[in-house]
């Protein structure tokens, strides 16, 4: 008896891979597998998105709190932006997604910082101050806010 989507999705995926092998066309419960399939283009690129905010989180922090400054926010940093590239290798059609939700995700990015730091939220510029090239590739900002 084949496994319900609904009761065990990895046994399901399984036993769906294996009924496209043997080209068991009428077998396949087609409504969730492209379900599925489209889910995995939003998974990718709402794993992006959330990066790129975890990325200006930090940076943020980095640029607003020089004293507080730790190995834990470069750590964070640097796992996201590894993240990221391994996202956009292994799916080259998002090169262009980080630019599209930067501001987005920067907008993100502003709140949680003020809510982690407890700093007024209007410290920080609305706009995002950074380019992608600067969250998602090796930088800081190294100019304290005065």
């Amino acid at each position: 008896m084949p496994t319900s989507y609904d009761s065990d999705l990895t046994a399901w995926a399984k036993e769906t891979a294996q009924l496209l092998r043997e080209r068991h066309w009428n077998a396949i419960d087609w409504e969730h597998l492209i379900e599925e399939v489209e889910d995995l283009g939003k998974s990718e690129r709402s794993a992006i998105a959330s990066q790129m905010e975890r990325i200006m989180v930090h940076l943020l922090k980095w640029q607003y709190q020089p004293q507080r400054r730790s190995d834990s926010w470069l750590d964070s940093i640097n796992d996201g932006r590894s993240q990221i590239r391994r996202k956009l290798e292994d799916s080259p059609s998002l090169q262009g997604y980080p630019q599209q939700v930067l501001a987005k995700e920067y907008a993100r990015a502003r709140r949680e910082t003020a809510r982690q730091t407890r700093l007024a939220i209007d410290i920080f510029p609305e706009g995002c101050p950074y380019l992608i090239e600067q969250v998602i590739e090796d930088w800081l900002p190294d100019q304290d806010i005065d």
